[in-house]
């Protein structure tokens, strides 16, 4: 991808969207919302604190999150559609 983010940001690939509802119906572009949940794809080296040190990210490449409606900066690099967000920014990691 080429892509290194920086400080405490994070690079995440959004799912696609669902085809149907969960009653069977099929639903047209216009009415699929963007889903809320992604995929890890970069990391940043985390932030730089007052003391000089920097901090751990408790994510790392590869990971399952959620994030808010609003989170983030969409890129496209390519064909493919991105999000950059800092970490503070993520909801929840989704566990296996």
């Amino acid at each position: 991808m080429g892509l290194k983010p920086l400080e405490d940001r994070i690079v995440v690939k959004r799912y696609e969207s669902e085809e149907k509802s969960e009653g069977g119906i099929f639903l047209p572009d216009t009415a699929k919302e963007k889903p809320q949940k992604g995929e890890v794809v970069a990391v940043g080296e985390g932030k730089i604190l007052e003391s000089g040190e920097r901090s751990t990210m408790s994510l790392k490449k590869g990971d399952k999150i959620l994030f808010g409606k609003y989170s983030g900066t969409e890129i496209t690099i390519g064909k493919e559609e991105f999000i950059i967000m800092r970490e503070s920014e993520v909801l929840a990691k989704i566990k296996k």
